[in-house]
């Protein structure tokens, strides 16, 4: 018998294995967040006051309702019937915002429109000029804030758009994101919690440089001019305006100190009488959370002061739990970590309301009464993301979400149920409503891994010792019909800048699809987080002060020598790919370790810090003349004569973020030394590659180092 069933047994799994699809390269770059992703949830949202809930059907075009106890669900409404009630033209459920159980709003950026359902009818409250940008409506009132070019204006519910700036200076920039986005900037227009007031964004950029890009769909090429303050450079000058909409009036507050100080973490208190404005000076190494008045722009107190030797990166607003007081919470890394302090609006008195040694990542939300604060923290693990409850009555912390992954969430209004759905590098995608105790009420889904059906290796997650005594955490992917016998070429996956995580405990551990399809090559697709990388609080990322690439590289190259030590790894055959900060680290390992690496592919790289966006590249690098060292030690144009290995630059040509004079100036050192190497410009794209020419963009980048790590 034993004999009959083992070759019935192996004829089978072969079959089973003989029957899985081959992936395509092409198909893992366009179908990773569309057809192949796991099955989820579309917009849920609890219902105001009540525990039924809402959620979109896949193509967005049908609003479907439930509640925690039900086991089915209704349809409520389609994109369809609000469309032919108000004459919209909406693409799907776009913007969905309760109003109560029976009304809803819709919002795409142009139009706000609201929907009843029990009517069955609907009303467009606002339409926006086609030109208009940076729409901010408010809640309540329906009125709407928008940029058009370089002036904000704002149009009230039945009332044509008037203008609350009128500059012909297109050096005056209102109502826009400032600071090159930084310190969490997103929006540069913000209204009062009752209406009456709009506080904006101003920028004087009349110091800044004008940086040409070249547009090539005119004949001739035209230029595109951008505003690029380089390190060092005269950069922009900020203020904050607050228009008063009864009076059609406006004030300005300007920084306390140099004119070129951020202004970050703008939000008004909920008494509508004051706004608070964290200022910090331009070596980004002083912090001073400052409250005015709204009406006259007067400088009141400064209620909280940090200070750090290496940089202060204010990155949360100030959260109020109560709508009925000043008190509110500020996020701040002075303990090490990202914890939660609790500020008496009126004494400046405070309160650590947490004491993690692990990273709170962000406030979701807070109870009615203001007593139950609800946030994720990565845990004790920092490639997860977790959802705890601050019981400040009790002081006491709770997890709300012990199965370790990447969780979403969302409570109810009444604070009984919440809504927590989570992948992991064994979980496609799961979600489910479980009460506030943690008892699973109802499962909502538990999504099959479509790659499951494909021809595809796992990846697992480590991690090594750092030099310094750090956990540095990798990513390893193997192919489908990986051999411990046999050796294999790597490429290493890098990117090792700030505000980036490469390795979570998510779906594909964090994975791009692609590099599953490079393993089935025949590699081993590697990936490992340094030091100065997020997620793992101050000591662990301001490592990298005044000398971007050195730690970071050190931990690099411990990843080197793990992947070295493993009997199924060929040594000599090692390729680097990164992109953006990545490519500064896959250019400088070639560079600055050219012995190490066979291959390597830089997209979009920095080569001289000196090239890059003052907000940034001072945070972590001080201004030229203040770190002339750290500064000739990061530039790639010193190491350039070092080149042994095949190296690709990747560059769009309109690039506005790490603009190409980069690579240009990099290619030009080659030249002057007589070096070979390679450069490839993607036509008319920015910072990245994006659309369908990211599948010409991947093949470029594999099939580059296939050829070449031979």
């Amino acid at each position: 018998m034993k004999r009959i069933l083992l070759p019935l047994f192996l004829f089978s799994t072969f079959i089973s294995f003989a029957q899985l699809k081959e992936l395509t390269l092409k198909d893992a770059v366009m179908l990773q967040g569309r057809s192949l992703a796991p099955e989820r949830i579309n917009n849920f949202q609890w219902i105001a006051n009540t525990s039924n809930y809402s959620y979109l059907s896949k193509n967005w075009q049908s609003l479907f309702k439930s509640d925690v106890v039900s086991k089915t669900e209704t349809e409520i409404a389609t994109i369809a019937d609000i469309n032919l009630a108000t004459g919209a033209k909406f693409q799907g459920f776009i913007g969905l915002t309760w109003i109560d159980e029976n009304q809803f709003t819709l919002n795409d950026g142009s139009v706000l429109l609201t929907y009843n359902l029990l009517t069955k009818k609907g009303n467009i409250l606002q339409s926006l000029p086609e030109n208009a940008v940076n729409a901010q409506f408010h809640a309540s009132l329906n009125h709407v804030a928008f940029t058009i070019e370089n002036n904000l204006w704002i149009q009230k519910t039945g009332e044509n758009a008037t203008a609350v700036t009128n500059f012909t200076d297109k050096n005056i920039v209102s109502g826009q994101t400032i600071a090159r986005n930084e310190f969490g900037i997103s929006q540069g227009i913000f209204w009062s919690p009752n209406g009456a007031y709009l506080a904006f964004y101003q920028k004087n950029e009349t110091n800044v440089h004008d940086y040409p890009l070249l547009d090539i769909n005119t004949t001739p090429g035209s230029l595109i001019s951008i505003k690029y303050p380089m390190a060092g450079q005269k950069s922009e000058e900020p203020k904050l305006g607050i228009y008063n909409l009864l009076y059609k009036t406006t004030i300005y507050i300007s920084p306390r100190g140099a004119k070129d100080d951020y202004l970050t973490n703008v939000c008004f208190t909920p008494d509508n009488k004051f706004i608070l404005i964290a200022e910090v000076n331009r070596g980004q190494n002083h912090c001073w959370l400052n409250v005015y008045d709204v009406n006259t722009g007067a400088f009141v107190k400064t209620i909280l002061e940090e200070k750090n030797d290496k940089w202060i990166e204010p990155e949360h607003a100030p959260f109020f739990p109560l709508a009925t007081s000043n008190n509110f919470i500020w996020v701040s890394e002075r303990s090490g970590f990202n914890n939660l302090f609790l500020y008496d609006f009126n004494t400046n008195a405070v309160t650590q309301l947490t004491n993690h040694n692990f990273v709170i990542k962000e406030i979701l939300s807070a109870s009615k009464d203001g007593n139950m604060i609800y946030y994720k923290a990565t845990g004790e693990n920092p490639t997860n993301t977790l959802v705890y409850v601050l019981d400040r009555k009790k002081g006491k912390t709770t997890l709300l979400t012990p199965k370790e992954g990447t969780h979403n969430f969302a409570v109810n209004q009444a604070g009984t149920y919440f809504y927590d759905a989570f992948s992991s590098g064994s979980v496609a995608h799961f979600a489910q409503i479980t009460s506030i105790s943690g008892k699973q009420q109802k499962l909502l889904i538990d999504s099959k891994d479509k790659l499951s059906e494909y021809k595809l290796g796992k990846s697992e997650i480590g991690k090594l010792k750092g030099k310094d005594g750090s956990d540095l955490y990798y990513r390893m992917i193997k192919p489908s019909n990986f051999d411990a016998s046999k050796k294999y070429p790597v490429l290493v996956y890098v990117y090792g800048g700030p505000h980036a995580q490469m390795v979570t405990n998510s779906w594909l551990n964090g994975a791009n699809l692609w590099m599953y399809w490079m393993a089935e090559q025949g590699y081993l697709v590697y990936t490992l987080d340094n030091r100065g990388s997020a997620e793992r609080g101050f000591a662990f990322e301001s490592q990298i002060h005044r000398q971007l690439g050195t730690v970071e590289m050190e931990d690099q190259l411990t990843g080197v020598d793990y992947l070295k030590s493993l009997p199924y790894v060929d040594a000599n055959r090692l390729a680097v790919h990164g992109w953006s900060f990545g490519g500064f680290m896959t250019t400088s390992l070639l560079l600055r370790h050219p012995d190490v690496f066979k291959v390597g592919v830089a997209g979009g790289p920095v080569t001289d810090w000196k090239y890059y966006e003052v907000m940034y590249g001072e945070r972590y690098m001080d201004q030229p003349e203040e770190n002339p060292i750290g500064y000739e030690q990061a530039s790639l144009l010193n190491h350039a004569g070092n080149l042994k290995g095949d190296l690709l630059l990747i560059h769009g040509t309109i690039d506005d973020v790490v603009v190409m004079q980069h690579n240009y100036a990099l290619v030009k050192k080659f030249v002057d030394l007589g070096i070979q190497m390679d450069f490839f410009p993607y036509p008319m794209h920015k910072h990245n590659v994006i659309g369908k020419d990211r599948v010409h963009l991947i093949e470029k980048v594999l099939n580059y180092v296939i050829e070449n790590n031979k």
